[in-house]
Protein backbone atom coordinates (compact mmCIF):
# COMPACT_ATOMS: atom_id res chain seq x y z
CA UNK A 1 0.00 0.00 0.00
CA UNK A 2 1.34 3.72 -0.62
CA UNK A 3 1.98 5.57 2.19
CA UNK A 4 -0.15 8.85 2.76
CA UNK A 5 1.42 11.45 4.83
CA UNK A 6 0.10 15.15 5.77
CA UNK A 7 2.37 17.88 4.93
CA UNK A 8 1.11 21.42 6.27
CA UNK A 9 -2.74 19.93 6.35
CA UNK A 10 -1.83 18.48 2.40
CA UNK A 11 -2.25 15.05 2.07
CA UNK A 12 0.61 13.19 0.08
CA UNK A 13 0.87 10.06 -1.72
CA UNK A 14 4.80 9.04 -1.13
CA UNK A 15 5.86 5.85 -3.18
CA UNK A 16 8.56 3.12 -3.56
CA UNK A 17 10.12 4.66 -0.40
CA UNK A 18 12.78 1.80 -0.09
CA UNK A 19 13.49 1.87 -4.03
CA UNK A 20 17.03 2.47 -4.36
CA UNK A 21 17.88 5.50 -6.46
CA UNK A 22 21.43 5.59 -6.67
CA UNK A 23 22.91 2.06 -6.76
CA UNK A 24 26.79 3.39 -5.82
CA UNK A 25 25.92 4.78 -2.56
CA UNK A 26 22.86 2.69 -1.99
CA UNK A 27 20.65 6.35 -1.55
CA UNK A 28 16.73 5.24 -1.42
CA UNK A 29 13.94 7.50 -2.84
CA UNK A 30 13.05 7.71 1.30
CA UNK A 31 16.00 9.13 1.77
CA UNK A 32 15.99 11.62 -1.00
CA UNK A 33 12.66 12.45 0.25
CA UNK A 34 14.18 13.04 3.69
CA UNK A 35 16.91 15.36 2.07
CA UNK A 36 14.32 17.62 0.40
CA UNK A 37 12.16 17.78 3.78
CA UNK A 38 14.41 17.95 6.69
CA UNK A 39 17.63 19.68 5.31
CA UNK A 40 17.11 21.38 2.61
CA UNK A 41 13.30 22.56 2.28
CA UNK A 42 14.26 26.36 4.41
CA UNK A 43 17.08 26.74 1.79
CA UNK A 44 15.53 25.93 -1.30
CA UNK A 45 12.28 26.80 -1.18
CA UNK A 46 13.24 30.58 -1.54
CA UNK A 47 15.15 30.10 -4.72
CA UNK A 48 11.77 27.93 -6.26
CA UNK A 49 9.12 30.09 -5.14
CA UNK A 50 7.21 32.56 -8.09
CA UNK A 51 9.08 30.74 -10.76
CA UNK A 52 7.80 28.07 -13.04
CA UNK A 53 9.62 24.97 -12.54
CA UNK A 54 10.57 22.63 -15.35
CA UNK A 55 11.61 18.91 -14.37
CA UNK A 56 14.34 16.40 -15.61
CA UNK A 57 12.71 13.30 -14.53
CA UNK A 58 14.48 10.34 -13.88
CA UNK A 59 12.04 7.85 -11.63
CA UNK A 60 14.25 4.71 -12.03
CA UNK A 61 17.57 6.28 -10.84
CA UNK A 62 19.73 7.79 -13.55
CA UNK A 63 21.18 4.63 -14.92
CA UNK A 64 17.15 4.56 -15.95
CA UNK A 65 15.18 6.81 -18.38
CA UNK A 66 15.54 10.61 -18.16
CA UNK A 67 13.18 13.11 -19.21
CA UNK A 68 12.59 16.58 -19.28
CA UNK A 69 8.97 18.27 -19.10
CA UNK A 70 7.63 21.65 -18.66
CA UNK A 71 4.11 20.54 -18.53
CA UNK A 72 2.33 20.03 -14.90
CA UNK A 73 2.36 15.81 -14.95
CA UNK A 74 -0.69 14.19 -15.34
CA UNK A 75 -2.31 13.40 -11.75
CA UNK A 76 -0.75 16.90 -10.60
CA UNK A 77 -3.05 18.02 -7.57
CA UNK A 78 -5.49 21.32 -7.86
CA UNK A 79 -3.85 22.61 -5.04
CA UNK A 80 -0.51 22.81 -6.87
CA UNK A 81 -0.42 26.33 -8.35
CA UNK A 82 0.73 26.54 -12.19
CA UNK A 83 1.47 29.55 -14.11
CA UNK A 84 0.87 30.69 -17.47
CA UNK A 85 4.20 30.71 -19.62
CA UNK A 86 4.89 32.32 -22.78
CA UNK A 87 6.18 29.69 -25.41
CA UNK A 88 5.66 30.29 -29.04
CA UNK A 89 3.94 26.95 -30.29
CA UNK A 90 1.20 27.44 -27.52
CA UNK A 91 0.45 30.38 -26.00
CA UNK A 92 -1.76 28.44 -23.49
CA UNK A 93 1.42 26.67 -21.78
CA UNK A 94 1.30 26.53 -18.05
CA UNK A 95 4.29 25.23 -15.84
CA UNK A 96 4.00 24.34 -11.98
CA UNK A 97 5.05 26.68 -9.04
CA UNK A 98 6.93 24.68 -5.95
CA UNK A 99 5.84 27.66 -3.64
CA UNK A 100 5.27 25.71 -0.37
CA UNK A 101 6.87 22.18 1.19
CA UNK A 102 3.80 20.16 0.36
CA UNK A 103 4.43 21.07 -3.12
CA UNK A 104 8.25 20.98 -3.19
CA UNK A 105 7.25 16.99 -1.43
CA UNK A 106 4.99 16.31 -3.73
CA UNK A 107 7.32 16.79 -6.66
CA UNK A 108 10.38 15.16 -4.97
CA UNK A 109 8.16 11.86 -4.77
CA UNK A 110 8.21 12.07 -9.05
CA UNK A 111 12.21 11.82 -8.81
CA UNK A 112 12.93 15.18 -10.32
CA UNK A 113 16.03 17.76 -10.49
CA UNK A 114 14.92 21.29 -10.60
CA UNK A 115 14.97 23.98 -13.19
CA UNK A 116 14.24 27.44 -13.08
CA UNK A 117 14.98 30.70 -15.70
CA UNK A 118 16.27 33.69 -13.98
CA UNK A 119 12.65 35.23 -14.42
CA UNK A 120 9.68 35.21 -12.16
CA UNK A 121 6.31 34.34 -13.14
CA UNK A 122 4.64 37.99 -12.85
CA UNK A 123 7.56 39.28 -15.25
CA UNK A 124 7.85 36.38 -17.94
CA UNK A 125 11.11 37.51 -19.97
CA UNK A 126 12.49 39.90 -17.58
CA UNK A 127 15.33 38.86 -15.52
CA UNK A 128 16.16 39.46 -11.78
CA UNK A 129 19.64 37.55 -12.25
CA UNK A 130 21.69 36.20 -14.22
CA UNK A 131 23.97 32.97 -14.92
CA UNK A 132 26.89 32.12 -16.33
CA UNK A 133 27.51 28.35 -16.58
CA UNK A 134 30.96 27.59 -16.93
CA UNK A 135 31.00 23.60 -18.11
CA UNK A 136 34.98 21.73 -18.55
CA UNK A 137 35.97 20.17 -21.62
CA UNK A 138 38.24 17.35 -20.84
CA UNK A 139 41.10 17.05 -19.36
CA UNK A 140 39.53 20.64 -17.96
CA UNK A 141 37.87 20.20 -14.90
CA UNK A 142 36.17 22.48 -12.43
CA UNK A 143 39.67 23.40 -10.81
CA UNK A 144 39.73 25.26 -14.39
CA UNK A 145 36.13 26.42 -13.97
CA UNK A 146 37.51 28.28 -10.75
CA UNK A 147 39.92 30.05 -12.57
CA UNK A 148 37.42 31.70 -15.23
CA UNK A 149 35.00 32.21 -12.22
CA UNK A 150 37.50 34.33 -10.19
CA UNK A 151 38.39 36.27 -13.59
CA UNK A 152 34.68 36.82 -14.03
CA UNK A 153 33.89 38.27 -10.57
CA UNK A 154 36.57 40.67 -10.77
CA UNK A 155 35.00 41.40 -14.08
CA UNK A 156 31.47 42.35 -12.88
CA UNK A 157 33.04 43.64 -9.91
CA UNK A 158 34.40 46.49 -11.66
CA UNK A 159 30.38 47.05 -13.70
CA UNK A 160 29.03 47.14 -9.65
CA UNK A 161 27.65 43.27 -9.77
CA UNK A 162 27.84 40.72 -7.05
CA UNK A 163 28.72 37.48 -8.45
CA UNK A 164 27.81 34.49 -6.42
CA UNK A 165 28.70 30.61 -7.25
CA UNK A 166 27.53 26.87 -6.72
CA UNK A 167 28.31 23.76 -8.26
CA UNK A 168 26.32 22.88 -11.05
CA UNK A 169 26.72 19.47 -9.65
CA UNK A 170 27.50 17.68 -12.39
CA UNK A 171 30.92 18.65 -13.34
CA UNK A 172 31.00 22.54 -13.70
CA UNK A 173 30.41 25.90 -11.68
CA UNK A 174 27.33 28.39 -11.93
CA UNK A 175 28.01 32.42 -11.70
CA UNK A 176 24.87 33.68 -10.11
CA UNK A 177 24.49 37.66 -9.86
CA UNK A 178 21.57 39.44 -8.84
CA UNK A 179 20.05 42.49 -11.23
CA UNK A 180 17.52 44.74 -11.25
CA UNK A 181 14.69 43.19 -13.63
CA UNK A 182 15.49 43.99 -17.09
CA UNK A 183 14.33 42.19 -20.44
CA UNK A 184 16.38 38.73 -20.75
CA UNK A 185 17.36 40.04 -24.61
CA UNK A 186 19.51 42.57 -22.92
CA UNK A 187 21.24 40.64 -20.35
CA UNK A 188 21.86 37.98 -22.63
CA UNK A 189 23.69 40.42 -24.43
CA UNK A 190 25.90 41.96 -21.87
CA UNK A 191 26.59 38.45 -20.87
CA UNK A 192 27.39 37.11 -24.00
CA UNK A 193 30.04 40.45 -23.67
CA UNK A 194 31.71 39.35 -20.89
CA UNK A 195 32.01 36.05 -22.48
CA UNK A 196 33.66 37.17 -25.31
CA UNK A 197 36.03 39.29 -22.76
CA UNK A 198 36.79 36.37 -20.92
CA UNK A 199 38.11 34.68 -23.55
CA UNK A 200 40.26 37.42 -25.43
CA UNK A 201 41.95 37.62 -21.77
CA UNK A 202 41.94 33.87 -20.88
CA UNK A 203 42.74 32.61 -24.15
CA UNK A 204 44.38 29.11 -23.15
CA UNK A 205 41.23 28.48 -20.81
CA UNK A 206 38.05 30.21 -21.83
CA UNK A 207 36.11 29.94 -25.00
CA UNK A 208 32.73 31.28 -25.20
CA UNK A 209 31.78 29.50 -28.60
CA UNK A 210 29.74 26.14 -27.97
CA UNK A 211 31.51 24.28 -31.19
CA UNK A 212 32.75 21.00 -29.24
CA UNK A 213 35.82 20.88 -31.67
CA UNK A 214 37.01 24.01 -29.80
CA UNK A 215 36.15 22.50 -26.57
CA UNK A 216 38.84 20.23 -24.57
CA UNK A 217 41.28 21.48 -22.26
CA UNK A 218 39.10 24.60 -22.06
CA UNK A 219 35.84 26.23 -20.59
CA UNK A 220 33.06 27.00 -22.10
CA UNK A 221 31.42 30.08 -20.28
CA UNK A 222 28.23 29.49 -21.42
CA UNK A 223 26.16 32.85 -21.29
CA UNK A 224 22.90 30.98 -23.25
CA UNK A 225 20.70 29.72 -20.20
CA UNK A 226 20.33 34.02 -20.01
CA UNK A 227 18.12 33.43 -22.36
CA UNK A 228 13.96 33.69 -21.33
CA UNK A 229 13.39 29.64 -22.62
CA UNK A 230 16.48 28.49 -21.28
CA UNK A 231 16.56 27.19 -17.06
CA UNK A 232 19.38 26.50 -14.65
CA UNK A 233 19.47 23.67 -12.14
CA UNK A 234 17.98 24.95 -9.34
CA UNK A 235 20.32 25.44 -5.53
CA UNK A 236 20.34 22.73 -3.96
CA UNK A 237 18.50 20.64 -6.30
CA UNK A 238 19.41 16.72 -6.36
CA UNK A 239 21.10 15.35 -9.51
CA UNK A 240 20.43 13.12 -12.17
CA UNK A 241 24.43 11.55 -11.68
CA UNK A 242 25.95 8.23 -10.93
CA UNK A 243 25.95 9.67 -7.07
CA UNK A 244 23.20 12.09 -5.01
CA UNK A 245 25.35 15.03 -5.92
CA UNK A 246 23.95 18.67 -5.42
CA UNK A 247 23.71 21.70 -7.12
CA UNK A 248 25.09 23.12 -3.47
CA UNK A 249 26.59 27.26 -3.19
CA UNK A 250 29.79 27.63 -2.49
CA UNK A 251 32.09 30.06 -0.93
CA UNK A 252 34.47 32.69 -2.82
CA UNK A 253 37.00 31.02 -0.52
CA UNK A 254 36.63 27.03 -1.52
CA UNK A 255 36.81 28.97 -5.45
CA UNK A 256 40.12 30.26 -4.48
CA UNK A 257 41.53 27.13 -2.98
CA UNK A 258 40.31 24.38 -5.16
CA UNK A 259 43.12 22.32 -6.76
CA UNK A 260 41.01 19.13 -7.30
CA UNK A 261 37.66 18.46 -8.98
CA UNK A 262 36.71 16.45 -5.74
CA UNK A 263 36.77 19.44 -3.83
CA UNK A 264 34.15 21.15 -4.92
CA UNK A 265 31.74 18.25 -5.29
CA UNK A 266 29.01 17.88 -2.26
CA UNK A 267 26.35 14.71 -1.98
CA UNK A 268 23.24 15.11 -0.11
CA UNK A 269 24.67 13.67 2.77
CA UNK A 270 26.75 16.55 3.61
CA UNK A 271 24.69 19.40 2.92
CA UNK A 272 22.78 19.62 6.24
CA UNK A 273 26.52 20.34 8.29
CA UNK A 274 27.28 22.89 5.22
CA UNK A 275 23.78 24.58 6.14
CA UNK A 276 24.31 24.69 9.47
CA UNK A 277 27.94 26.10 8.87
CA UNK A 278 27.44 28.65 6.16
CA UNK A 279 23.50 29.12 6.17
CA UNK A 280 22.18 29.72 2.59
CA UNK A 281 24.95 31.37 0.87
CA UNK A 282 23.08 32.81 -2.33
CA UNK A 283 20.32 34.05 0.11
CA UNK A 284 22.06 37.66 -1.26
CA UNK A 285 20.68 36.82 -4.59
CA UNK A 286 17.08 37.49 -2.57
CA UNK A 287 18.02 40.51 -0.88
CA UNK A 288 16.90 44.07 -2.39
CA UNK A 289 20.54 45.53 -0.86
CA UNK A 290 22.35 43.23 -3.41
CA UNK A 291 20.55 43.93 -6.54
CA UNK A 292 22.58 46.63 -9.05
CA UNK A 293 21.34 47.60 -12.64
CA UNK A 294 22.53 45.61 -15.51
CA UNK A 295 25.09 47.91 -16.85
CA UNK A 296 24.19 50.77 -19.40
CA UNK A 297 20.94 50.50 -17.52
CA UNK A 298 19.67 53.32 -15.50
CA UNK A 299 19.10 52.96 -12.15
Amino acid sequence: MTPITEVEGRRLSLSNLDKVLYPATGTTKGEVLHYYAATVAGAILPHLRDRPVSFLRYPDGPGGQLFFTKNPPPGTPDWVRTTPVPRSEDQAARQVMVQDLPSLMWAANLVVEFHTPQWRADAPETADRMVFDLDPGSPATVVQCCAVALWLRERLAADGLFAYGKTSGSKGLHLLVPLEPAPSAEVSAYAKRLAVEAESALPELALHRMKRALRPGKVFVDFSQNSASKTTATPYTLRARTEPTVSAPVTWDEIEACRNPEDLVFRADGMAARLERYGDLLGPLLDPDRVRPLPGRAA
